[in-house]
Formats: C-alpha cells, sequence, structure tokens
C-alpha cells in the first residue's frame, strides 16, 4: 500500500485546508472521511467568508489570510465567488457607537462608514429608514459551500493529486500507522481534523477546554423576482455575537439594550446574516443552541424571528421558504479554535468558533509552518 507524507482525517473544509498546504508544498497527501460525502458543518453555513468581526489579533489575521487563499484558487478550482462585501447595519444609536469604535480599530481598514442615504444609493435592497449609520467591509467573500467543498476536493484530486477515502471511519492513529473501518495507512504525519468529535478520535485533548456543540438553524427562501444583495448583510445582534465587535467596550451598552429589547433573540442566540445564491435564493440564518448532545428538532419560533430580522433589514415583499436545515460545529469559549499534538508526528485541529470556512486556510498553513 502507498505511504503517504501526510494522512488527514476528515473532508471537512479544515481538513481539505490542511490537505491543500501539504499539496502544494509538494507532499504526497491522503484524505479519509467517514462519510461517502462531506456532510457536516462544512456544507451547512453560509459560505460566507468572514474578515470583518473575527476575534482581535491572530484569529482575524487567518481570516485575511483565508480570504487570499479562497480568492486565489477558486477560479482554478471552478468554484464562483457569488458575491463580496459586507453590509453592516445599525438600527441604534449603541450599534452606531460599537462601529464607529471598530472603525479606529486595526480591523477597520479599508472599510468604510456610511450614512443611511449613501448605503441606499449603493446597496438598494438595504432598508436604511431609522438606520444610524452603516458599515461596509470590502474584505468578505461568499461561495455556495454544498457545491464549492466538493468541488475544492475534485480539485485537489485532479489538480493537486490529493488521494481520498470515503466511507472509511477511522478507528486508531498511531503515526505512521492509521487503522480505517477497511484497512491500514501510512504516513510521515497525521492531521486529525474530525470536527473535535466528542466521542471520536483524541477525544480526551478536548476536555480541559470544555468544548460543546453548537446547533445552529438555517433557511433558504425565495425573494421576489429581481431582488438583488451587492453583498452579505448582518445587523444589530451581530455585534454582539463577533468578538471583533463584542470585545469593544462600546459593545456592553448596546447588549443591555437588546436584552431589553430582542430577549427571544438572545436567548437563541440569533443575529441575521443573509446571503445570495446564483439562483436569486437567499440564506439566513442564524440560531445557536449549545450543550454537549442538542436534539436534532429545529423550532418554527426561531424560524420565524430570523425572518422577522431579515424583514427588517431587506426590502423584501413575502418569500417563500424553500429549505431548512440545522447545522453542528463545535464551540469553545476559550479560543476560536485549538491545535494539540498528542505525538511529534500527529496533530488534531478543530475550529471552535464556527468560523472554519474563513480561517481553515490560514490556521492550516499556521500548523504546517510550526510542525
Amino acid at each position: 500500500m502507498k505511504n503517504y507524507d501526510l494522512i488527514v482525517v476528515g473532508a471537512g473544509i479544515v481538513g481539505l485546508a490542511h490537505a491543500y498546504t501539504a499539496a502544494a508544498h509538494g507532499r504526497s497527501v491522503l484524505v479519509i472521511e467517514r462519510d461517502g460525502a462531506s456532510l457536516g458543518a462544512s456544507i451547512r453555513n453560509f459560505g460566507f467568508v468572514t474578515i470583518t468581526g473575527q476575534r482581535a489579533g491572530a484569529h482575524w489575521r487567518r481570516a485575511m489570510r483565508s480570504r487570499d487563499v479562497w480568492a486565489d484558487i477558486a477560479p482554478k478550482a471552478g468554484i464562483d465567488v457569488l458575491h463580496s462585501g459586507l453590509w453592516l447595519t445599525a438600527h441604534r444609536p449603541a450599534a452606531a457607537a460599537v462601529l464607529e469604535a471598530f472603525m479606529h480599530t486595526e480591523m477597520g481598514a479599508g472599510c468604510e462608514l456610511l450614512t443611511p442615504a449613501q448605503a441606499a444609493a449603493r446597496h438598494p435592497a438595504l432598508r436604511t429608514q431609522g438606520l444610524q449609520s452603516v458599515l461596509y467591509s470590502p474584505h468578505e467573500l461568499r461561495v455556495e459551500s454544498r457545491t464549492a467543498i466538493p468541488q475544492l476536493a475534485l480539485w485537489l484530486q485532479q489538480a493537486l493529486g490529493v488521494d481520498f477515502a470515503y466511507s472509511e471511519s477511522v478507528t486508531e492513529v498511531a503515526a505512521p500507522r492509521v487503522t480505517t473501518s477497511r484497512g491500514i495507512y501510512h504516513a510521515e504525519r497525521v492531521v486529525v481534523c474530525n470536527n473535535a468529535d466528542p466521542g471520536g478520535l483524541f477525544a480526551s485533548e478536548w476536555t480541559d477546554h470544555k468544548v460543546q456543540l453548537c446547533q445552529l438553524q438555517m433557511l433558504r427562501v425565495k425573494p421576489q423576482t429581481g431582488f438583488k444583495l451587492e453583498g452579505s448583510v448582518m445587523g444589530d445582534l451581530s455585534l454582539v455575537r463577533y468578538e471583533g465587535y463584542s470585545a469593544l467596550p462600546e459593545a456592553a451598552a448596546l447588549r443591555a439594550q437588546l436584552e431589553l429589547e430582542e430577549a427571544q433573540s438572545l436567548k437563541h442566540g440569533i443575529h441575521l446574516i443573509a446571503v445570495q445564491s446564483a439562483d436569486g435564493s437567499l440564506v439566513v440564518g442564524d440560531s445557536h443552541h449549545y450543550a454537549s448532545a442538542p436534539q436534532p428538532f429545529a423550532s418554527e419560533a426561531v424560524d420565524l424571528l430570523m425572518l422577522r430580522h431579515m424583514h427588517e433589514a431587506l426590502h423584501i415583499d413575502k418569500v417563500q421558504v424553500v429549505e431548512r436545515w440545522t447545522g453542528i460545529y463545535p464551540s469553545s469559549a476559550e479560543a476560536p479554535c485549538l491545535v494539540k499534538a498528542p505525538d511529534a508526528a500527529t496533530r488534531v485541529v478543530a475550529v471552535t468558533s464556527g468560523s472554519g470556512a474563513s480561517t481553515a486556510f490560514g490556521l492550516a498553513e499556521e500548523v504546517w509552518k510550526a510542525w
């Protein structure tokens, strides 16, 4: 059986990013995935590569680097970038104060703080009446996750010679040996990217970091004919969820106001993200519920709250909900990502902040350089 330079366990975006990084350095790579295709968090998200609002410092820099990698490889891999940029609307004066403070950080570089009139002229789909200000960031981009992830894997295979073994569960990693439900493989190094599976490989590595699972709800809706977003859209609630904003002193007053005015949304971890697909439909979300074993049931009340926020933000008449789904990702309040080294030849990597698509490529480069 062929010996590899690197075996990657898991074909989600974190695993594929590590496979790409190694293959780009001329290494032979095998990716082992327990399902017949990538079916987890990597295809159940917005495909929204989010830079603005990530935790300040290293994680923000990871996102910036990942965005550049996405922009470079997407056309090579045949992955469409559906739209670019972020429009974050501030309805409350307290939200506008957070945006003003954000613009004075290094993360505000390249962004613009617009008046409602300026935003309306550039993005007619936004409801700007009653807004205080709008943050525009040019950094973000959006791909269609459910097609981008398999297309990325196909490109890695065809262009960079990465091998894939699907429908194989890895039962033991003892580098250089990796044992699966179908056989034994060998590699000089192994990276385990199994989404911090609480019952999976190296599960004990996460105990000290209080990793739990976060379940989210999302919708795909069909708006009126001709409706067009000029980029991704977020709102006030995002400013108390994304650490690049929520860690600012000015965010405390906004949170206090939202606790009075949007208690149900905060209870369900809701904030608005709206993005558009090639067929004109919108992906809208999302909510966040935390548990060691989240129940696989979606709440209509949560969906209705998310749709209310969408209607308040956008010039949408009636929409038809055409898809609903839930996603699950690992979450830790201690760090947005975790890298463990059980031994010299093995790394266990997880993004624990719901930002895998936004940061995986930058993180993989860090892991590779430090190894």
